[in-house]
C-alpha cells in the first residue's frame, strides 16, 4: 500500500533538492550588492509609513469572510442551475434551503452593520 505513495515522495524529494540547489547556486554565482533601497519592504512604490502591526477593526475581517462565503456559493449553485432539470424535486428543495440559509446570513450581516462602510465608525483605523 505504501508503494503507491513512492512516486509522490520521490517527486517531493526532487522538488525540495532542486529548490535548495537553485537557491544555493543563485547565492553563490549571482551578484550580491545590498543597499538601503533593496533591503526595504516593497510598498507599491511608496515609502512605508506607519507601523506594520497596525490593528484593523473586526469588521474588515468579517467583510472578507462574508465575501469568501458568498463567492463560494457560486461553486455550489452554478452547476446545479445548469442541470437542475436532470435532478428530482429533492435537489430543488435542498438548493432552496441552501439559498435561504445564505439569505438569512446576508440579512444578519446587514443587521449587524458589517456591510456599512461608514468610515466614521473607524473600520480601517
Amino acid at each position: 500500500m505504501l508503494s503507491n505513495y513512492l512516486p509522490i515522495v520521490i517527486l517531493a524529494g526532487v522538488a525540495i533538492v532542486l529548490a535548495i540547489l537553485l537557491m544555493t547556486l543563485s547565492r553563490i554565482l549571482g551578484p550580491y550588492r545590498p543597499n538601503k533601497n533593496k533591503l526595504e519592504p516593497y510598498e507599491s512604490g511608496m515609502d512605508p509609513v506607519g507601523d506594520a502591526a497596525d490593528r484593523y477593526s473586526i469588521s474588515f475581517y468579517l467583510v472578507a469572510i462574508a465575501f469568501i462565503v458568498f463567492d463560494l456559493e457560486v461553486v455550489f449553485i452554478y452547476p446545479w442551475a445548469v442541470s437542475y432539470l436532470d435532478y428530482g424535486a429533492g435537489t430543488l428543495v435542498s438548493m432552496t434551503l441552501f439559498i435561504l440559509e445564505l439569505f438569512v446570513g446576508l440579512i444578519y450581516l446587514v443587521k449587524k452593520g458589517t456591510l456599512d462602510w461608514d468610515l466614521k465608525q473607524g473600520m480601517f483605523n
